[in-house]
């Protein structure tokens, strides 16, 4: 078997994030009609009789608010959340009711297509049992598995290829199963599941899988990390993958670039996020200006410590263009390629976070930071429920940035660099200040900002002090179990 991945074309994870579209509040109407259009189609091409059914149907549909099974609300958002589904359909707090459209003939249509094209499957399989051998049979096996992905129905796909893994031993064939078996989970949102294959993909890989998959796994595992808010930990996978990304079965890589940015803005240090984000080629390559776009493409762009400080586009300043797409030189070609044509994306809010963060313009990054929170956390069913906690995270990575420059700063002086109103510093201040995440304290009254920087001393002598007191109060704790025990022995 040669390097082409198997078993990755379904299921199609595009269709989650419209199925995401569809009860957000902050999409707009013309993108849920899109969705809408697009998610019907797939359904009646494709056959989805289980997905249909368990989108739409009047009484267990997730999307159901309204008709038949308008008494049973309650009952069914909470099989949603038990399911695993408020992954796909947003956060519960923000949704529009939004009801699909059921039609009973229309199911029972896709429903004898599927016993029809299944009986086909058992046909294939048992004349390959009687006339071929292991391998005919293990293909008719995996075509199953596929049209169960393809269907929607999570249940029966995780089985069939469970069953197709039991009898397989080729290696690189069962890390396309279970990386198949991780897309379903990230399909339903169902995180448990994503880890523990995760997981499971990462010993096959150290087993001795080869490096076109050891690759794929590390964007694999990157939006597994993205999604459970460890960003930390998700850009250095994701950053890696840029150069080398082929797996279009995951995700486009206009999104990768996306997710790699902001992974790296909120999570690398200042060093390091020059490097790899600020300076990198595959990131100059779509954030940077026309200048440096061509630089990176002909690979006359470096990065590193050393790499000049090409500028990159602000946000407030960038002249109006249309939106364009990443495209993957690597992958040009190949037959990873993606088939269908990216949506366009505008990365003027990116390119505004990175290059203000990096130089220290702070007004303009509040307002690159509002735009990417509108234009990218509020769209992304994978970010979406973690915008909240980047924004809060990007204001404090920007005031400890000034603060960590400056003994004592003015209030005023301060509210003025990021452009909002003293009252809003001190209150923001004051939150990450009562929980030790800025080691400063404010004086209204004088109107300023004074640092306290401990040194390496003070800090290793504090925290022996907090760890120490911590093991006296378990050693008596056990002290006193031990003593218990033993007048009891007694």
């Amino acid at each position: 078997m040669g390097s082409d991945p198997q078993y990755a074309k379904y299921p199609n994870l595009s269709l989650a994030q419209d199925i995401f579209t569809l009860t957000n509040l902050a999409s707009s109407e013309p993108s849920r009609q899109a969705s809408l259009r697009k998610l019907k189609d797939a359904i009646s091409d494709h056959k989805m009789a289980p997905l249909y059914r368990y989108l739409a149907h009047p009484l267990e549909g997730v999307l159901n608010t309204a008709g038949e099974g308008a008494a049973r609300t309650s009952s069914v958002a909470g099989s949603r959340k038990a399911n695993g589904v408020s992954s796909i359909l947003g956060s519960r707090k923000d949704t529009v009711d939004f009801e699909f459209p059921w039609d009973e003939q229309l199911y029972e249509k896709l429903k004898v297509d599927n016993e029809q094209e299944l009986e086909s499957f058992q046909k294939e399989e048992e004349e390959a049992a009687e006339k071929a051998g292991d391998t005919e049979v293990q293909a008719a096996r995996g075509k199953r598995a596929e049209f169960w992905a393809r269907v929607g129905d999570k249940e029966k796909a995780i089985s069939s290829y469970e069953a197709v893994f039991e009898k397989t031993g080729v290696l690189g064939t069962k890390i396309d199963l279970v990386l198949a078996i991780i897309r379903i989970g990230i399909f339903f949102g169902d995180k448990v599941s994503v880890k523990k294959n995760v997981d499971r993909a990462k010993a096959l890989v150290e087993s001795g899988g080869d490096w076109d998959r050891r690759n794929r796994l590390k964007a694999y595992q990157g939006l597994h990390l993205l999604t459970t808010r460890s960003y930390n930990l998700a850009a250095p996978l994701l950053l890696d993958s840029l150069s080398t990304f082929t797996s279009y079965e995951l995700c486009s890589y206009s999104s990768l670039v996306v997710y790699s940015v902001l992974a790296g803005s909120i999570s690398l240090k200042r060093v390091d996020f020059k490097s790899k984000v600020v300076d990198a080629p595959e990131i100059k390559a779509i954030l940077g200006d026309g200048d440096d776009k061509m630089a990176a493409l002909s690979g006359a762009l470096s990065s590193g410590p050393g790499a000049g400080d090409e500028e990159m586009i602000e946000a407030s300043s960038a002249t109006p263009a249309p939106a364009a797409t990443a495209v993957n030189l690597t992958a040009l070609g190949s037959s990873s390629a993606p088939v269908e044509a990216e949506v366009p994306i505008d990365f003027a809010p990116l390119a505004g976070l990175v290059r203000s963060l990096y130089i220290g313009n702070y007004q303009n990054f509040f307002l690159a930071l509002a735009a990417v929170e509108e234009n990218f956390f509020s769209q992304d069913r994978y970010l979406y429920e973690h915008k909240s906690w980047f924004v809060r995270e990007m204001r404090l990575r920007g005031y400890q940035q000034l603060l960590q420059s400056y003994r004592v700063v003015g209030l005023g002086s301060m509210a003025k660099d990021f452009g909002i109103s003293v009252d809003f510093l001190d209150h923001d201040l004051a939150k990450f200040i009562a929980a030790d995440r800025i080691p400063c304290t404010i004086d209204r009254v004088n109107g300023i900002i004074e640092t306290n920087r401990p040194d390496d001393k003070n800090k290793q002598y504090t925290d022996v002090v907090k760890q120490g007191d911590g093991l006296i109060t378990k050693l008596q704790k056990y002290g006193q179990a031990v003593r218990l025990r033993g007048s009891e022995r007694g």
